[in-house]
């Protein structure tokens, strides 16, 4: 029998060349395990791995089973994986053309696979989410507890919601109820008073349980907004269902422009965590919240839900995820382009998706693509301008990132978490220094804006 990981890397190249698909964690585990003379149960792996044996057993093993059967060339599963392998490894050996030219040549020719716009959330089916691990099985693993309470924070474009919806996805897997509610789809009429926002906070809830609005029977208006949600919750939904819910909450910043109706909320999510410590009800709500690094908004330490739980903080993408991600896109990067694409972006990883989509869809090398970045033709062009338009909306930003450009300077805590919130800038040493060559090259501009 050929070694084990022989065997796993030939299936991946194999999978990889042929349908550009790259395997989740649980999928490569199944797959490993599968090559094993005493081979564990689905229940095991299972187990191991914080998954439901249904999960594991009816939907990552037949989606498993069917991704690799045409590149094997026959019907695989589970008990004859192992040996149609071996004889596909012995037949191709030498290996086939293909899969020569995918290891030895610089460039691969335009893919055969759908090619994913960088913007948005990365989809669930995708091979391009890169996972940042144990960040993920961590996340995983902590909705497990009674008083789950996550705090996913980041700049903006950093995978906050990709991360969310894997998160809900494995609470799903649990049979634990999910909903998302996003801050960023309530409207501004909602957002004006903290009763009608939680008036809607609580009916999208509902909807999403698939359960009756009750609100009108829980709602008295002399007990204040707080208080009836946290009734309505507790007396209702909570008791209604016999299952766990996972409730993510994606972009809390939005908020943060209504300062009532964040104070208010905020300090109800905190009581919700100190409700699960004590009362069993609430101990099957697990909650998530995604923001973006810092949430500045002056509330006592006992009522802020920001130094509670689990932080997560994302991180930029390392030299080594990077050149992963361009194998994804069928793209094999030089050292030299590697080392200029993590030096122009600091391994954001929007940027880095940004460059390794456009030299995919227009097979072009990333050492060429990256030759004019700042000017009006290149790839970052509608960023810059995102960018200097959420400049331009807050003019003391503008200021202080004016200075920043010119040397590292120490600014006003709120300056310098929203700065950071927007990916601009690093802060070290109380000192705020511009995040990467992107922004330094586009020093110009930068400047022909200001001097408009």
């Amino acid at each position: 029998m050929k070694n084990i990981e022989e065997l796993v890397e030939f299936a991946l190249q194999l999978l990889a060349t042929k349908t550009g698909v790259s395997l989740s964690y649980i999928q490569k585990v199944i797959l490993r395990e599968s090559l094993l003379e005493n081979k564990k149960t689905y229940a095991l792996i299972a187990e191991e791995n914080n998954y439901s044996e249904s999960y594991i057993k009816f939907t990552v093993a037949p989606k498993l089973w069917q991704l690799l059967s045409p590149v094997i060339g026959e019907k695989v599963n589970k008990k004859n994986f192992l040996t149609l392998l071996e004889q596909k490894f012995t037949n191709q050996n030498p290996p086939p053309t293909e899969t020569i030219t995918a290891i030895s040549a610089t460039r691969l020719t335009r893919p055969c696979y759908v090619l994913e716009s960088p913007e948005g959330q990365v989809p669930l089916a995708s091979s391009l989410y890169v996972e940042r691990s144990p960040i993920e099985q961590t996340c995983y693993q902590e909705i497990l507890k009674p008083c789950a309470f996550i705090r996913i924070k980041a700049p903006r474009k950093m995978g906050k919601t990709s991360l969310i919806a894997r998160i809900l996805d494995y609470g799903s897997s649990q049979n634990y109820h999910t909903v998302r509610f996003s801050c960023y789809h309530a409207g501004t009429q909602v957002l004006e008073k903290s009763d009608r926002f939680l008036r809607c906070f609580c009916a999208n809830v509902t909807q999403q349980l698939g359960l009756e609005s009750r609100l009108n029977d829980y709602w008295d208006e002399d007990m204040g907004a707080l208080i009836n949600s946290t009734i309505y919750f507790q007396g209702y939904l909570l008791k209604e269902l016999s299952n766990p819910i996972v409730l993510a909450l994606d972009g809390v910043d939005q908020l943060l422009e209504y300062p009532e109706v964040a104070s208010d909320f905020f300090v109800l999510l905190r009581s919700w965590y100190e409700e699960t410590k004590d009362t069993s009800v609430w101990q099957k709500l697990r909650i998530v919240i995604a923001h973006t690094v810092e949430v500045y908004i002056p509330l006592p330490t006992y009522r802020s839900p920001f130094n509670v739980g689990l932080e997560i903080e994302l991180p930029t993408f390392s030299p080594e995820q990077v050149q992963d991600l361009a194998e994804r896109h069928q793209l094999q990067l030089t050292n030299s382009e590697l080392e200029q694409l993590m030096k122009l972006t600091g391994g954001f990883p929007y940027l880095i998706r940004l460059a390794l989509y456009h030299s995919s869809r227009l097979n072009i090398s990333v050492q060429m693509l990256l030759q004019d970045t700042t000017s009006s033709s290149g790839i970052y062009r509608q960023h810059l301008q995102s960018q200097l338009w959420n400049l331009q909306q807050h003019p003391k930003l503008a200021d202080a990132f004016q200075q920043i450009l010119t040397a590292p300077i120490q600014l006003e805590i709120e300056v310098a978490f929203n700065l950071k919130s927007l990916g601009l800038v690093h802060v070290i040493e109380n000192k705020a220094i511009v995040s990467c060559d992107l922004y330094r090259a586009a020093r110009e501009y930068f400047r022909e804006w200001y001097a408009h």
